[in-house]
């Protein structure tokens, strides 16, 4: 006789609520970032480096600490360490709300980039013990992922509104009554879970994700900006050698910080690769799409977060019915579903680039969105799926990498082609003084500052060069992520042949 599927018991619903604000804050983090740079960019005049730096900074600290992280979760009690990252937190976002310059607030965006690695991995490894029924972990895991889509609609509408009515900082003071709840109940709605047995703490294997993450991360960003020097050439070497000493240290301990054997499971492993491209291709979306908003079509900042709000409110949708079609499909081809309409959404942009109004930026966006919620809901249960509950940490911190990679290398890469096809495209007027030139032809945001300070007819003159310039990197970047997504897709098709559900791997 088979065994009943296990009861989830009330109080884990109610944790649910508490385990998605910290997926929320970060989504809202992220977006409301974005929605603000012109106002950084007008009150610091940063270089357009420095704007990917403020954006992509975070994300580079925290994929070098997943990892790491999600084994001391493993080790210590997630619970407690969801706690400690949520306090550190909040303090860091005050400071980077009031934070003096533009170097300033890149230092408080790496901080937060260290507490958030607490975060992420706890939220999805505690869901991963308190859910283990399988029909309800995949629905919870999709609620926990709606944060995600909540975030980024409700996120540019809040920030809109307080930067509309306040200096840009305040967006960043989201977090403190965002976390109050969390820190409040988490006690009696979470409940402590750790592996019984996790062996001693590895230092070494903590230093090396560190050292293999950090140089790649930085590297792919860098190369993307400024192309490969011997500089960058040794940080890719550093992070493979590091990454090759990390896997046989692995492979050789009685208990590794990360299961290597994880990633000769097929579906895992094209799970972790459909999250980093689905991602990398959506940053890089946001990343564009924001600006074209704001300063090509000029929209306020309040006005293009209604826009966004659609595509956000589909994605959740998507997430939430893709629970049901999976009790008649198998998650692989629903999982190629999603990607291929991510993949749609952007060639949509592509057929729309010479005409990039409201109405097409909600109908592309919508069909990507309805792809990532598919997408994102399936791959993260399966990935958390494939290893037991003990482990459930290391497993949720690989899924976390996956998505931070995606977001930096979306941000480096389709936003270093953005600003190279500006710079390469953007042609002065006359009459600019040397200051003026170097920030008007360094971003769009700098070309639209400039423009304040000069009379109409060249003002103008300036405007409608810029906006072509920067539309210019429409194509190659909507191709690039569209092909990804495809390339996404086909992976997972070939690694699940044979593979009609996805089992536990024990």
């Amino acid at each position: 006789m088979n065994a009943s599927p296990p009861v989830t018991p009330r109080r884990a619903w109610f944790g649910l609520v508490v385990l998605m604000l910290p997926v929320f804050l970060i989504s809202v983090d992220n977006t409301v970032l974005t929605f603000a740079l012109p106002q950084i960019a007008e009150e610091f005049r940063p270089s357009a480096s420095t704007q990917l730096w403020m954006v992509d900074i975070y994300s580079l600290v925290l994929a070098a600490l997943l990892v790491a992280m999600g084994s001391f979760g493993d080790r210590i009690g997630r619970r407690r360490i969801l706690l400690i990252g949520s306090v550190g937190f909040g303090v860091v976002s005050v400071a980077a709300a009031f934070s003096p310059s533009a170097e300033a607030l890149v230092a408080a965006r790496a901080l937060l980039g260290v507490f958030g690695a607490m975060l992420m991995p706890s939220t999805l490894s505690l869901l991963r013990n308190m859910f283990l029924n399988d029909n309800d972990r995949r629905l919870a895991i999709a609620i926990w992922g709606s944060g995600f889509a909540v975030g980024s609609s409700v996120g540019p509408i809040l920030g809109g509104v307080l930067l509309e009515h306040f200096r840009w900082g305040s967006v960043f003071l989201i977090a403190v009554p965002l976390l109050l709840p969390l820190l409040i109940f988490a006690r009696w709605l979470l409940p402590e879970s750790k592996d019984p047995n996790p062996g001693p703490v590895d230092p070494l294997s903590i230093l090396l994700t560190f050292t293999m993450m950090l140089p790649i991360v930085w590297a792919v960003k860098t190369a993307a900006h400024e192309g490969l020097d011997v500089l960058t050439v040794l940080a890719f070497v550093v992070g493979i050698a590091s990454g090759w000493l990390f896997v046989r240290r692995q492979n050789r301990s009685k208990t590794p910080m990360l299961d290597m054997g994880l990633f000769r499971y097929a579906p895992f492993t094209s799970s972790v690769i459909s999250n980093f491209l689905s991602i990398a291709g959506l940053i890089g979306f946001m990343f564009f799409v924001t600006q074209h908003l704001q300063l090509v079509l000029g929209l306020s900042p309040l006005h293009a977060g209604l826009v966004m709000l659609p595509g956000a409110v589909c994605s959740v949708f998507a997430g939430l019915f893709v629970v049901k079609l999976a009790q008649r499909f198998a998650p692989h081809q629903l999982m190629m579903v999603g990607l291929v309409l991510i993949s749609a959404g952007f060639f949509m942009i592509i057929l729309f680039r010479h005409d990039l109004n409201v109405v097409a930026i909600i109908t592309s966006f919508v069909v990507l969105e309805l792809g990532v919620g598919m997408s994102q809901t399936i791959s993260s249960d399966t990935i958390v799926s494939a290893v037991p509950p003990a482990k459930a940490g290391a497993a949720s911190a690989v899924s976390e990498t996956a998505y931070e990679l995606g977001a930096v290398v979306g941000t480096a890469t389709l936003g270093t082609i953005f600003t190279a096809n500006y710079r390469a495209n953007i042609v002065l007027p006359d009459g600019l003084s040397a200051a003026q030139a170097k920030d008007a032809g360094e971003s769009i945001a700098g070309a639209t500052s400039v423009a304040e300070e000069l009379p109409g007819g060249i003002a103008q003159q300036l405007l409608d060069s810029a906006f072509l310039a920067f539309d210019s990197g429409i194509l190659p970047t909507a191709l690039i992520a569209g092909l990804g997504t495809l390339i996404a897709a086909i992976i997972v098709a070939r690694a699940n042949r044979g593979h009609s559900t996805g089992r536990v791997v024990r």
